[in-house]
């Protein structure tokens, strides 16, 4: 089975971090991924935004969040699609989905111009390697922005 997505979008605001009872780091956001197209029939432009929940649960993408992430940052993350049960406090069973980035499969990689990143350009992390300068610099690199769209999200 596979279980692996891939999203392109705008932190809708600044990550948050929380710790589990045994210590461990959780940081947490919410992902605006925008779709944009011309509609054939009216030549009319369209777009469509959906809102993941992210969760990040390795201790290496946690500091790389949390050091470098902020309100409108464009971002490509990697991880599963989970659900998750839980009880709300009238004691009803509640559902999330969200996108998780842990172990060896989650990715996260900085599109933006690399403003207040040592070294600049963009970055890439995985649990595993931690943050690296490089190696996607300037307009390359893996589902870089495109400069035809017209980014009216208000961060």
């Amino acid at each position: 089975m596979l279980n692996e997505c891939h999203f392109i979008g705008n932190l809708g605001a600044d990550p948050e971090s929380r710790y589990t009872q045994a210590g461990k780091q959780i940081v947490s956001f919410r992902l605006a991924a925008t779709d944009k197209w011309k509609d054939q029939a009216s030549g009319e432009r369209k777009e469509s935004t959906e809102w993941i929940s992210v969760s990040i649960f390795s201790e290496g993408l946690c500091k790389v969040a949390m050091d470098y992430l902020h309100k409108g940052s464009q971002i490509y993350i990697k991880g599963k699609w989970r659900t998750r049960k839980w009880q709300d406090q009238s004691g009803q069973d509640r559902y999330s989905t969200e996108l998780v980035l842990s172990g060896r499969d989650g990715k996260l990689m900085m599109l933006d111009s690399g403003e207040g990143m040592t070294g600049g350009g963009r970055r890439t992390a995985s649990p595993d390697q931690g943050n690296q300068g490089g190696g996607f610099g300037g307009s390359g690199g893996f589902g870089g922005p495109s400069n035809d769209m017209d980014d009216d999200l208000p961060f």
